[in-house]
């Protein structure tokens, strides 16, 4: 198995210096020929000396560096498409093809024991920052530092590293979904694989194996953090412009440590940054609030320079700054050695749709939340009148209501972050079975409005809010194991905002004159 330079001939196009590595499957290479020409791995033939490359073995091909390598196959906006349309039955229909005509979205195919990596691709494209600039993803230009090529994929000649491939792959992924058609992610697999090897962990029986959602969702943030540029950084607090999951996934902690054997030893104070907040799941914890709360104060081992030992700490900790977006991983599973393996805690543990985090946040953090968070009161006012209205079957009709428009959900100085502290659930990721390495995991996620849709790999059907709630555990059935809050979006009346903007101005103006 070795490394080899070779050239690929497509058409007219001439491609030279192709890295192609045996070590690696098949799949790879066609994902970068995938990444220089457009054409998808599905529709590429590639030929050496009259012998065809498999999608899952090298065996066959006798391959030596300089040698030319002949693909065959067309983008898919290059085929030609049937003028006339055929009538289609529903019960006739796929699966994948009901949804389209009843404008459901699509799923993504189950190529073994792929459900855990579905489930967290279903649940980020809920995210529509992180979907468009996914959809607009360029390779960066080799030998550059996170700078995104504006070169068409078919222009480039050289090699395209893997995070780049995979971002690629996930790609090809969401563009095959938003077309209305099930995705069969073999590139996605492979590469997410071969990327990251400990997920290409194989059973007795030579199939691979279940692997944990949660470990999953972490390696694609971290590569999504390296791949994807941030948006407008200039008005992003430095600290977070690096990336767009830095913008909208990050937050940050400030820390007091205080060690508890030494009144001696001076409090000490730091940072950290989160892209996920953790709910660890005890006897006394019935809601998630509970358990956010719980996690802000621990107890720490570390090293004291004061008693030149280790000692132990109390850490507490409050939140100083807070993004668009917030990932909550409900700590479900502890290594048993004995079985060697991680087994589930199955306890129900509530947690609700809007998620108020006011109260974990740093005092400074807090009066800057305040001012937007009044005005929430009167959409809720509004909201609660229109459902009254309906329930007397009175509702009120489009011209009595009032002209609304929403307010922008982060910090002027921050975009990315969170002005508010209020957040709405808009996806889960769940897990039936005992163990983390084993069952079955799927993602629910909000579709329009309160409207819920359950993806269970490709088969996608729609669900009430109260199915979401029933997610909290309690047994065998699907237990959240992590939540996915969005900003929840302030709706303001359009002469009410213009009100308080004149008397917002007139507050400067009389404080101007008085200094």
């Amino acid at each position: 198995m070795a490394a080899y330079q070779v050239k690929v001939k497509w058409g007219k196009e001439m491609y030279p210096d192709i890295e192609l590595n045996t070590g690696e499957p098949p799949m790879v290479f066609k994902a970068q020929l995938f990444a220089l020409t457009g054409v998808q791995p599905h529709r590429q033939k590639i030929m050496l000396k009259g012998a065809t490359l498999k999608d899952n073995t090298w065996d066959g091909m006798k391959i030596k560096d300089g040698v030319m390598v002949l693909m065959m196959g067309s983008k898919e906006e290059d085929v030609p498409v049937e003028p006339t349309e055929k009538p289609s039955f529903i019960e006739d229909m796929t699966e994948a093809e009901r949804n389209t005509a009843l404008e459901l979205p699509v799923g993504i195919k189950n190529l073994g024991n792929t459900c855990y990596l579905n489930a967290v691709i279903q649940c980020l494209k809920t995210v529509p920052e992180l979907h468009s600039a996914v959809i607009d993803f360029k390779p960066k230009r080799p030998g550059t530092e996170g700078e995104s090529s504006g070169t068409p994929s078919s222009m480039l000649t050289l090699e395209v590293d893997s995070g780049s491939l995979l971002t690629l792959a996930i790609q090809d992924c969401y563009r095959t979904m938003d077309s209305g058609k099930t995705a069969v992610p073999v590139v996605l697999v492979n590469l997410f694989r071969s990327t990251f090897p400990r997920f290409a962990e194989q059973g007795e029986q030579g199939m691979y194996m279940q692997q944990d959602a949660s470990e999953c969702w972490t390696e694609l943030m971290r590569l999504l953090m390296q791949e994807v540029p941030a948006k407008d950084a200039s008005k992003t607090s430095k600290s977070f412009a690096s990336s767009l999951i830095d913008q909208y996934f990050s937050g940050e902690y400030s820390c007091e440590w205080k060690c508890v054997e030494s009144e001696e030893e001076e409090v000490t104070h730091t940072t950290d940054k989160f892209q996920q907040l953790l709910c660890h799941i005890s006897q006394d914890v019935k809601y998630l609030h509970t358990g956010l709360v719980a996690k802000m104060q621990e107890q720490i081992t570390k090293r004291s320079a004061l008693l030149d030992r280790d000692a132990v700490y109390t850490k507490k900790s409050k939140i100083s700054r807070l993004p668009a977006y917030l990932a909550v991983e409900m700590v479900r599973f502890f290594y048993k050695e004995k079985e060697a393996v991680n087994a589930k805690i199955l306890k129900d543990v509530k947690f609700p749709m809007v998620l108020d985090v006011f109260d974990l946040c740093t005092p400074e953090l807090q009066k800057k939340l305040s001012p937007i968070r009044g005005k929430y009161k009167d959409m809720e006012e509004r909201q609660i009148e229109e459902e009254r209205a309906l329930r007397r079957g009175k509702p009120i009709s489009k011209e009595e209501k009032p002209k609304t428009k929403s307010l922008p959900f982060w910090f002027e100085d921050d975009y990315g972050s969170n002005n508010s502290g209020f957040y709405q659930l808009q996806a889960v990721l769940t897990h039936q079975g005992r163990s983390s390495s084993s069952g079955h995991y799927v993602g629910w996620v909000r579709w329009r409005g309160n409207e819920w849709l359950k993806c269970d790999d490709d088969d996608v059907t729609p669900v009430l809010e109260e199915d979401i709630l029933k997610l909290s555990g309690g047994g065998d059935w699907h237990c959240a194991y992590i939540l996915l809050y969005g900003p929840r979006i302030l709706e303001v009346v359009e002469e009410d905002e213009k009100k308080s903007a004149g008397e917002e101005k007139a507050k400067e103006e009389t404080k101007m004159e008085t200094e």
